[in-house]
């Protein structure tokens, strides 16, 4: 049975916009777009291979410290699935050129009054 709210085209498009404009200023280390694309909250949470990151203070630090050399990743194994018409949930693998290592990575978004966070 089809559920009328998941995946409406229009919403599903819309985050998965938002997912690779995030996938393409991360890659590209493109600071100022990362921090739009955060909601800016102190219970904004972005864990990592080796951070926990609580706020978005802690978050922009992160981001100010990180190194920008050898980002590029290849994505494997996509799912983004949306809820209604403000909340979509994004999943994905990823590999990196030079290790058999796969990454992985999970979002939750949310359409707030200034767009998709």
């Amino acid at each position: 049975m089809k559920n009328e709210y998941i995946d409406r085209p229009g919403i599903l498009a819309e985050a998965t916009a938002a997912f690779y404009r995030y996938e393409e200023a991360l890659i590209s280390n493109n600071v100022a777009v990362l921090d739009e694309l955060f909601w800016h909250d102190e219970r904004t949470v972005r864990l990592g291979a080796g951070e926990n990151l609580y706020g978005i203070d802690a978050i922009r630090t992160f981001r100010a410290l990180r190194p920008s050399a050898s980002l590029d990743r290849q994505l494997q194994n996509t799912v983004i699935t949306s809820y209604g018409e403000d909340f979509a949930v994004c999943s994905t693998e990823f590999t990196r050129e030079g290790s058999e290592r796969i990454g992985r990575q999970q979002q939750t978004w949310v359409r707030l009054p200034c767009g998709w966070r």
